[in-house]
């Protein structure tokens, strides 16, 4: 018997050597708190949490998976990743569905979310491009990886989905960051953007002719909630009261009134931490945030002990686009940012952004895992 456990035991440990289990631990206890949330939210409805459930179990099958995977094979297999990715993008444009826009397809068995496969497959291909020439890169270099940000962007700005759009460009920033770009860039291309985006909301031709009406809604909410509230500034109104309702240690689990009196605008997705924060108050917020900064700080970690520039960037990146999702989520649901349809991760309802999440923190865990070479 105790040589059929032994022999049990090392089949585990060999199967599972590639798993961070800091990392993972964070990651289930966000899950069932994700879960728990759920359960809330949708009306104690064990459907919903048993089709999220089987997500996340897809997606630490993936996770697994990549984890397994060295950074060598993953890099050179990064154009052929990009470039396949940038095909469902061009083709959602075409047969795509939703609500605003061209979002999803339709596989029949589900829905599939193409530009969710950007948040890890832009991050490979700007760290594959910056890793291909010396640190920090020159301007050619950095134009490269400006071309190769700017096309996903593109296609997903033309569903449209801004939000998803931003995260991306957010991640491919990040690996410009963590290749050693001087400050001046990221100066000179904020005060570019903050000038584009002026004269797109104030030039009445931009905002007419480029800005479709739930997009000028959702400024004008942002500006004064209040002008509209029954209208465009409901959403962000009753938010604001569930996250205020909840205290210090919240209205209980279950007991969210904003929530489950349907007050609370897609409470099991885009809106879900407000049900968190009103039914387990700033106790809960705080436990979730030192959950995400665990997770956050453990990539970061992970990337500063990696080997070779590839892996460095790539983890660094996956781990700070994370850090944007969330602060994006929070500032949208809290009113200090626009509403832009970004989920909160591991906790929103929805399988395409969590297992492209885990499929990331896959690829953490690979760097983490597998060293080769010298530090450059």
């Amino acid at each position: 018997m105790n040589v059929i456990l032994r022999w049990l035991l090392d089949l585990f440990l060999r199967f599972t050597r590639t798993l961070d289990w800091p990392l993972l631990a964070a990651l289930l206890a966000l899950m069932g708190i994700g879960l728990a949330v759920l359960h809330s939210a949708g009306g104690q409805n064990m459907a919903l949490v048993q089709s999220q459930g089987a997500r996340y179990v897809v997606g630490l099958g993936v996770m697994w998976l990549l984890s397994r995977v060295p950074p060598p094979p993953l890099r050179r297999a990064t154009p052929a990743v990009y470039a396949l990715s940038l095909l469902p993008l061009l083709a959602v444009l075409f047969i795509g569905t939703g609500r605003s826009g061209a979002h999803w397809i339709n596989l029949g068995v589900f829905y599939f979310q193409p530009a969710e496969l950007m948040k890890l497959s832009l991050p490979m291909m700007a760290a594959w491009a910056l890793s291909q020439a010396p640190l920090p890169p020159r301007p050619g270099v950095v134009l490269a990886t400006a071309a190769i940000i700017a096309a996903p962007t593109g296609l997903i700005l033309l569903q449209p989905d801004f939000g998803t759009a931003m995260l991306v460009v957010a991640s491919g920033v990040f690996a410009l960051y963590l290749a050693g770009l001087s400050w001046w860039w990221f100066i000179a291309a904020s005060a570019g953007a903050a000038f584009a985006a002026g004269l797109a909301l104030f030039a009445p031709i931009s905002w007419f002719s480029f800005l479709r009406p739930y997009q000028q809604d959702r400024i004008l909410t942002f500006r004064d909630p209040g002008n509209d509230p029954l209208g465009a500034g409901w959403n962000i109104i009753q938010s604001k009261i569930a996250i205020g309702s909840g205290g210090m240690a919240g209205q209980g689990w279950g007991e969210g009134t904003q929530s489950h009196l349907n007050y609370v605008p897609e409470h099991t997705t885009d809106f879900i931490f407000a049900v968190l924060a009103e039914e387990f108050g700033w106790l809960g917020v705080a436990t979730v945030l030192a959950l995400y900064a665990f997770v956050i700080g453990r990539c970061l970690w992970i990337a500063a002990e990696a080997r070779d520039a590839y892996a460095r960037i790539l983890a660094g990146s996956l781990g700070l686009a994370l850090f944007v999702y969330v602060v994006v989520n929070g500032g949208m649901i809290s009113g200090l940012l626009p509403v832009v349809g970004v989920p909160m991760p591991l906790l929103s309802y929805g399988g395409t952004a969590a297992v492209s999440l885990l499929a990331g923190l896959g690829v953490v865990m690979s760097v983490g895992a597998h060293g080769q070479g010298k530090k450059r």
